[in-house]
């Protein structure tokens, strides 16, 4: 983990003094002295830095964290809503993709704005509304009314999501920014180990809307902590005046970077990968290989320990050491391999195979995910400082889309096999090493690709 503020701190000052890192913090002074709007926006990134620590790490870990404790404590209950609600399963899989699709077009919208007025207000914005949605969720009465309040769920939980990159984007540079982000999958780690386990102990005592209410007491307690802890990162001067045309026009010249768009599809298509576990492994886990709510949430959990652990290897072991494109390109080899074996177990090739084979080839494929999806965020997120909300809202707005998408693919065969769950799977991940291969070019050495 960073040291606290003081790394925060130091990064953000090497980046307003070196012209270099941010173009925009203006060269040596002349001889009439800096300029003072210039000079304001340093003084205002550092005293945000500053006053940033392990609070406000924690912070943006609890944002990122939104996603997988909107899903994954979800997920346990999945059969149940389908009893509960008299939907199919392929129905019910929709309030996943509709939360999901919520989340990328609200990052989409987000990200800019949080680049137009500053971090603060649009976030606190888009968690009460979060706040709200939720506890609507608890006394949906129908299939399609769960869907809609879910959507809107997404929508308004992107902001968190999307913010914070930003905001690490703001504080962050360079190696640093690929530990910080790290650091933010160890945090944002716990919640896929928690949640499905307190989704399970929640549908011993209660059903499924109980779930929901207490993600609404999460939501309101994480409000309330962002609103009187998390301070602004970007600087007056650092923000866009523009409207839409400005922010679509960034967004443009964003696209136009090759090997941005590389790794904004790699890592849309290998989140899309682990989305299709996350859609699918509660029917296939406990509808095809028997296990129980409980069992399913401990051995996602432990997935999820895998992908921590992975996190903090790349933090603290690989980046410094080796190319951060060589370690994604690893990662996504890794997962390749890990589908094929998916599929080959799912098509019965060797004979039937049972939870524990199955299970340690999901363990292998989302451990990977620890160096695969920081690394897309950060070899992307290097190529540009100004803009970061924009960036990130591509970066999230892309690999929730694809992942949206692929969620209902992996029903289409009805609940009894587990093949559609991996032939995704290994098609979202060709697609990523593809992508990175063919649009990002490791092999040339760029300098914002190396350790």
């Amino acid at each position: 983990m960073p040291e606290g503020g003081a790394s925060i701190s130091n990064s953000a000052a090497n980046a307003t003094a070196d012209p270099a890192a941010d173009p925009g913090a203006g060269g040596a002074p002349d001889k009439a002295g800096p300029d003072p709007a210039t000079a304001a926006a340093a003084a205002l990134r550092t005293t945000a830095a500053r006053r940033t620590g392990l609070l406000v790490t924690l912070l943006l870990g609890g944002l990122t964290a939104t996603p997988p404790l909107a899903m994954d404590m979800y997920l346990p209950a999945l059969p149940e809503v389908t009893r509960s609600l008299h939907a199919p399963a392929a129905t019910v899989q929709l309030t996943l993709t509709a939360c999901l699709a919520g989340m990328a077009l609200g990052q989409l919208v987000v990200g800019p704005m949080s680049d137009r007025w500053g971090r603060r207000r649009p976030l606190l914005v888009g968690l009460a509304v979060y706040v709200v949605a939720t506890a609507l969720c608890a006394f949906a009465q129908t299939v399609e009314l769960l869907v809609a309040f879910r959507l809107a769920q997404g929508l308004a939980g992107a902001a968190g999501i999307v913010i914070a990159r930003a905001v690490a984007r703001d504080l962050y540079d360079g190696m640093a920014m690929a530990r910080f982000f790290s650091t933010l999958m160890l945090i944002s780690g716990v919640a896929p180990i928690v949640a499905p386990l307190i989704g399970g102990q929640i549908l011993r005592v209660t059903d499924w809307r109980g779930v929901f209410v207490v993600l609404t007491v999460v939501g309101t307690l994480l409000t309330a902590v962002v609103w009187a802890k998390l301070p602004e990162t970007l600087a007056p001067a650092d923000r866009h005046g523009g409207g839409v045309g400005e922010a679509l026009g960034s967004m443009r010249g964003l696209l136009a970077d090759r090997a941005f768009t590389g790794y904004m599809l790699a890592g849309g298509f290998a989140f899309a990968s682990l989305f299709a576990y996350v859609a699918a492994s509660p029917f296939v886990m406990q509808e095809i290989y028997g296990a129980s709510p409980q069992t399913f949430s401990l051995l996602f959990g432990l997935n999820s320990v895998g992908l921590m652990i992975m996190g903090q290897v790349n933090g603290k072991v690989l980046v410094g050491r080796v190319g951060l494109d060589k370690v994604l390109g690893i990662g996504l080899v890794v997962v390749v391999a890990a589908a094929v074996a998916l599929l080959v177990m799912s098509l019965g090739v060797f004979g039937e195979a049972g939870l524990v084979p199955v299970a340690a080839a999901l363990f292998v494929l989302m451990s990977a995910m620890g160096v695969t999806l920081p690394n897309t965020q950060t070899l992307a997120l290097m190529r540009t400082r100004h803009a970061a909300g924009s960036a990130s809202a591509l970066l999230g707005t892309t690999s929730f889309l694809i992942g949206a998408i692929a969620s209902p693919l992996v029903g289409v065969a009805g609940e009894d096999t587990a093949v559609p769950m991996a032939v995704v799977q290994l098609a979202a991940a060709l697609v990523a090493l593809v992508c990175f291969l063919g649009m990002c070019r490791p092999w040339a050495g760029r300098t914002g690709g190396r350790a």
